[in-house]
C-alpha cells in the first residue's frame, strides 16, 4: 500500500491509471476507521481495480465550538485496516496543502444543506461540499462510496456530483450497526459506559416510527410523536430533531404515501448522535 501526502503525486498516480483504463474507486474518510468504514472499503474493492482511501480531518466542516482538536486520530490503526482490506493508496494530505494561504473558494448546496444538520451546524455542509469537490479533483475517481449513516451528507454529495457534472458515480452503502442497533461512528468513543447503554435509544425511536408507518399511520406529525415518546423515556437524552422526510429532497412530509426517511439527532451529555431509517409504506396501506 502506498502512502501519498502530496496533492500533485495523488493526481499523477490516478491519472496514470486512468490512462490505462483502470477503474479508480475512492472512500473519503476523516480517519478513526471502524467496521462501518471497513464495509465501505470492502464494497469499493469489489467495484474497482484500484482503491484510494483518504484520511483527512477536514477543519472547514467543524464549527468554532466543535471538536476539531479532540477528534479521534489513530493513523497507525487506520493504515493497518487499509492494508488488511487491500487498499492501494492511503491519501493523507495536510490541512496546509488542502487550504493554502489565499484559499477562498466555498462550495454550497443550499437547498439540501439548510435543514436538519445544516441548522444545527451552519458551517458544516459548506465544508463538506468544498472538501469533497477538492478531493474528487485530486483523486479523479470513477466512483466514490459514502455511508448512509450520514444521510444528509450523502444526499448533498449526490446533488453536488450531478450539478457540477463531476463524472463520479456516488454509491451509498447501508448503515453498519453495533449488536444493540447503535450506528457505528468515530465519535462513539466519546460515550461513557452509562451513555453507551442509552445511545441506542435514538435507533429504537426510529424503529418505532417506521413500525407506525408500516401499521398504517400516514400522518407525519403522529409518527414524530411516536418517535419522541420513545426518546422521552430516557431523560438524559434531548431531541434536536425527529423528522419524517422525502428521501430525495429531505423536505419534511405532512403525509406518508410511499417512502420516507426518518431522520433523528439527539444530545446525550456533550455527545450528539445522529441516525436515520428508510421506511416504505406496505402496498396494501398506500
Amino acid at each position: 500500500m502506498k502512502i501519498i501526502r502530496s496533492l500533485g503525486a495523488m493526481t499523477a498516480w490516478s491519472e496514470r491509471l486512468r490512462r490505462e483504463r483502470v477503474t479508480v474507486g475512492f472512500v473519503p474518510t476523516m480517519g478513526a476507521l471502524h467496521d462501518g468504514h471497513r464495509a465501505l472499503i470492502r464494497a469499493a474493492r469489489l467495484r474497482c481495480d484500484a482503491l484510494v482511501v483518504s484520511i483527512f480531518v477536514n477543519p472547514t466542516q467543524f464549527g468554532p465550538a466543535e471538536d476539531l482538536a479532540k477528534y479521534p486520530r489513530s493513523i497507525g490503526k487506520d493504515r493497518e485496516l487499509c492494508r488488511q482490506e487491500g487498499v492501494d493508496v492511503c491519501f493523507e494530505p495536510s490541512a496546509s496543502a488542502m487550504y493554502p494561504a489565499g484559499f477562498q473558494t466555498v462550495v454550497t448546496v443550499p437547498a439540501i444543506a439548510t435543514r436538519w444538520e445544516g441548522e444545527a451546524r451552519p458551517h458544516h455542509f459548506a465544508g463538506v461540499a468544498t472538501v469533497v469537490t477538492k478531493l474528487f479533483g485530486l483523486v479523479r475517481p470513477h466512483l466514490a462510496l459514502f455511508g448512509q449513516k450520514d444521510y444528509q451528507q450523502a444526499a448533498l454529495v449526490r446533488q453536488l456530483a450531478k450539478d457540477l457534472s463531476l463524472g463520479v458515480e456516488i454509491v451509498v452503502r447501508p448503515i453498519v450497526r453495533e449488536q444493540d442497533g447503535l450506528a457505528m461512528s468515530s465519535r462513539n468513543v466519546y460515550l461513557s459506559s452509562d451513555e453507551r447503554i442509552l445511545a441506542p435509544t435514538l435507533y429504537k425511536s426510529l424503529q418505532a416510527g417506521a413500525e407506525a408507518i408500516r401499521n398504517g399511520t400516514t400522518d407525519a406529525s403522529a409518527v414524530q410523536s411516536v418517535m419522541a415518546a420513545v426518546v422521552r423515556q430516557e431523560p438524559a437524552l434531548t431531541v434536536d430533531y425527529l423528522s419524517v422526510c422525502d428521501p430525495l429532497t429531505l423536505e419534511p412530509l405532512s403525509i406518508v404515501t410511499f417512502k420516507a426517511v426518518l431522520l433523528g439527532a439527539v444530545r446525550l451529555g456533550v455527545i450528539r448522535l445522529i441516525d436515520n431509517l428508510m421506511v416504505t409504506m406496505p402496498v396494501g396501506r398506500r
